[in-house]
């Protein structure tokens, strides 16, 4: 096929691109950051590399661990060999959660029996609406809050508090009274009811910034701080005019959030988009601190009744907390965040009674996740201009907003390019110099 540009240095984008690459495509990537990857990536805080959030992955994610390892960098990704979670108590009781030797649903019964932090009437109700959802899934509607699905199937306070949230919270990055019911329902349908190995957790051992920027040192020519301000489709191939030029190409990807995609289509109804107005963002902050306890007793855990809902050990004395759905206080001052996070912490985990913080910091991303109105559809990899194709984790992949549907909407955008665009249409193309 001939030459493509991709709008969109994120996940979806450098996908696309490398599925672009492998196809015999030239293929140059425009980013309006300095960095690559989008909402997951790496950047210096206080002379520390941190990841802009805590990303993990399921086991059952695995468009996204094929990315990396086609990045050459599958040696960066820890999954645990079992799907093991220690959750806290606001005031420090612990309990686990694991898989056992039977096969799945039946995988973590022996755990989930002797869970601490849900009484046997609670563990009941729990086990119902699991059993419910998996002998009727499509009973999850998409027009439907998954915490009315839950109120619906006699799930109570104590249950939403101790299983539901820790689980789908950071999974969506919304509340579960917010979050799309259908959706929900795919994560725990896909994670935990029909095989053993699915939810086992991963994350990178390396900044995310160094596998995007692997990935994107496999195509023709990166464009770092261009964006791209407008498209437009000629007769002979899509015109891209950029903040520092203009060039040509035979098709192009289009892998920007919702609203960046509308702007750049003009009137997204003219080439078949829904409307794109629909979707709300999620913000989420992640605070990263630094103790003096050195090595705590755990790579991961979650804790209960608490902004802070997961906690990452990154190395010895350094902890990066996540705050999904951070609503409001993303808009408070670091230093407070901080304070907030460190009071939290050592209420829930012993480790860090009597330790010392040294020092703390604040990553932010305001749009961190997009969720669509209930029922409103979201758009495919298709346009009715067969040499634009559009990729986002917010689209139409069959999954919620997560890493796995950035890298499957990539995927499924550079399909639609290598059947729709015109082999012999590259003579087309004027070239821009890489930066």
């Amino acid at each position: 096929m001939g030459a493509v540009a991709v709008v969109g240095a994120g996940l979806a984008g450098l996908s696309a691109a490398l599925e672009l690459e492998a196809a015999g495509a030239h293929v140059e990537i425009f980013e309006r950051s300095r960095l690559l990857g989008g909402r997951a990536t790496s950047f210096e805080v206080d002379g520390r590399v941190v990841d802009n959030g805590q990303h993990v992955y399921l086991s059952c994610c695995t468009e996204f661990i094929a990315f990396v390892q086609r990045a050459g960098m599958g040696g960066a990704l820890h999954t645990q060999p079992n799907f093991d979670v220690l959750i806290f108590s606001k005031d420090g009781v612990s309990s686990r959660l694991r898989a056992g030797a039977l096969p799945a649903p039946l995988h973590v019964l022996s755990s989930f029996a002797s869970y601490a932090h849900l009484t046997p009437g609670g563990k009941l109700r729990v086990a119902r609406a699991l059993v419910a959802l998996r002998l009727s899934p499509h009973s999850a509607r998409e027009d439907q809050s998954f915490a009315q699905w839950l109120r619906d199937r006699g799930q109570d306070t104590q249950t939403m508090r101790a299983f539901w949230e820790p689980f789908l919270v950071p999974a969506l990055n919304a509340p579960l009274d917010r979050m799309n019911a259908a959706e929900a329902a795919f994560v725990l349908s896909t994670a935990f009811l029909h095989d053993r190995d699915a939810a086992r957790f991963g994350f990178s051992t390396v900044p995310l910034a160094n596998i995007m920027d692997a990935a994107a040192s496999r195509l023709d020519a990166v464009h770092r701080s261009c964006a791209v301000l407008r498209i437009i489709a000629a007769g002979d191939g899509i015109e891209l005019q950029t903040s520092v030029g203009d060039a040509r190409f035979d098709g192009v990807v289009l892998a920007v959030p919702p609203r960046a995609l509308e702007r750049l289509l003009g009137d997204p109804a003219s080439y078949g988009v829904p409307p794109l107005d629909v979707y709300e963002p999620y913000a989420i902050m992640d605070a990263h601190i630094w103790h003096d306890a050195g090595v705590l007793p755990f790579e991961f855990a979650a804790i209960l009744d608490s902004p802070v809902q997961w906690i990452f050990q990154k190395a010895p004395g350094y902890l990066c907390c996540s705050l999904s759905s951070a609503g409001a206080l993303i808009a408070s001052p670091t230093a407070e965040v901080v304070t907030k996070v460190w009071e939290e912490l050592q209420q829930a985990v012993p480790a860090l009674r009597g330790a010392s913080l040294v020092r703390g910091a604040a990553t932010r991303n305001p749009e961190g996740t997009y969720l669509a109105a209930p029922g409103a559809p979201r758009p495919g990899p298709e346009t009715r201009d067969p040499r634009v194709a559009i990729a986002g984790a917010w689209t139409a992949t069959g999954w919620p907003d997560t890493m796995e549907s950035a890298v499957r909407s990539g995927i499924a955008a550079a399909r639609v390019l290598v059947k729709g665009t015109d082999a012999g249409s590259s003579r087309s193309r004027r070239p821009m110099a890489a930066r």
